[in-house]
């Protein structure tokens, strides 16, 4: 019986070395919410649940409700503090692309939003977002993350290429109002067919004021992604062979092109400050064995199992990418909250001196157990449903397990 409702764990935190890298997403929505199904909000929450981004970075919003509703129902209680960017609507073209935006979620306990702008293109805008890394020196050396987050324009042809450079131009002559040293993330649906095209090479340009790096092709070597088996691990769209099942909606053909990227600027690959974890970028849902297929092919098999591939079929007709980045500085996590659903867990709450807890009525005179690895342990009773602190201090640093009577499942904690 589903009788145990929830656990409320506010866990004390103060200052945290961030040896735990923080996650960047990049994912075009589809005509997020028009698109068929109804219930993407919740597909999308079980999608974000799976990597838990600390940065989301999403094309084809239609609204400003449809934004919030993403923060609501998909991101809220998947167990971070996010917060999202202001929305503004395409300013670019009044067309059939004005209805089209970009947007920035993110952890709002490793970032501060201190700005945004849009940029306007030939027909959409870029969006441009500051982050601060919520350091503890930030006041006297703050790091700044500036996000560029795009959707060129598709279809392949001359002249559509010829629009996709005038719009990475606009993007490289923000570049210019940036300290050349800036932390740079440019990302989107970027709809590039090869690596020779004119407005990959530009983004990679070494005499742009700020250089950017493609991770999965540092070198810039000639790469014809379109079609190409060889490069079958890294395509992002279609995730399906036909678009009827979605009212036309997207595209289909199967697996067979890297249209969506996350590039870095080179700094990232070498500072300390913000770093590149090295092998961390990925095609996420691919398998790496679904070219022309439909990602929720039961041939698809691997790390990313069925349910996630099922998701990303019906959420989308593209995949995600994401990439992990960590610090070496010393985050200023403010005390936290977290809701721990007993039935959707969050592992790796951080514990420094105590435990604050809250349980259901019906759970008075249960036992609730802490215990580590080595099968160490003490036990308390339950006395009431009101919020309680339960001392820690004296705990050795270490990793730990809070159990409660009666229910198999546990909660995993990081003594500080």
């Amino acid at each position: 019986m589903r009788f145990i409702l929830f656990l409320l764990i506010f866990v004390s935190m103060f200052s945290v070395k961030s040896q735990t890298p923080f996650k960047v997403m990049s994912y075009n929505l589809l005509n997020y919410p028009t698109a068929p199904p109804q219930n993407r909000n919740m597909i999308l929450k079980d999608i974000l649940n799976v990597y838990q981004p600390d940065i989301f970075m999403v094309c084809e919003l239609e609204s400003d409700e449809a934004a919030n509703d993403i923060l609501t129902f998909s991101l809220n209680g998947i167990g971070k503090n996010y917060q999202k960017a202001t929305f503004v609507y395409n300013q670019s073209d009044t067309g059939p692309y004005s209805s089209l935006q970009q947007e920035l979620y993110f952890n709002s306990d490793y970032f501060t939003l201190t700005n945004q702008e849009e940029i306007l293109t030939y027909i959409r805008d870029i969006n441009h977002y500051t982050l601060l890394l919520n350091t503890s020196t930030q006041t006297n050396n703050p790091i700044y993350l500036e996000i560029f987050v795009t959707h060129l324009k598709a279809s392949q042809g001359t002249t559509n290429e010829q629009t996709r450079l005038q719009m990475v131009e606009q993007f490289t002559n923000a570049l210019n109002n940036l300290n050349p040293n800036s932390y740079v993330i440019f990302a989107g649906d970027f709809n590039f067919y090869t690596s020779s095209e004119s407005g990959y090479q530009k983004i990679l340009d070494n005499s742009n004021h700020v250089v950017m790096k493609d991770v999965l092709n540092q070198n810039n070597t000639l790469q014809s992604w379109h079609t190409n088996y060889n490069f079958r691990a890294i395509h992002t769209q279609a995730t399906r062979t036909s678009t009827s099942e979605f009212n036309g909606y997207g595209a289909g053909g199967g697996l067979d092109d890297r249209f969506d990227f996350i590039t870095f600027s080179e700094n990232i690959l070498n500072s300390s400050d913000i770093n590149y974890v090295n092998g961390s970028y990925k095609s996420f849902g691919n398998n790496g064995n679904c070219y022309n297929k439909r990602i929720d092919d039961a041939s698809c098999t691997g790390n990313y199992d069925f349910t996630l591939r099922s998701n990303l079929y019906l959420m989308s007709d593209h995949l995600p990418v994401v990439a992990e980045l960590e610090s070496a500085t010393t985050l200023a996590i403010p005390e936290n909250n977290f809701l721990v659903d007993l039935f959707y867990f969050t592992n790796g709450n951080i514990a420094q001196n105590n435990i604050h807890y809250k349980v259901e009525h019906n759970l008075i005179g249960s036992k609730m157990t802490i215990y580590n690895q080595l099968g160490q342990k003490i036990t308390i009773t339950i006395l009431t449903d009101k919020a309680t602190t339960l001392n820690t201090s004296f705990l050795e640093k270490g990793i730990y397990y809070l159990q409660i009577e009666n229910y198999p499942k546990n909660i995993k904690f990081v003594k500080i």
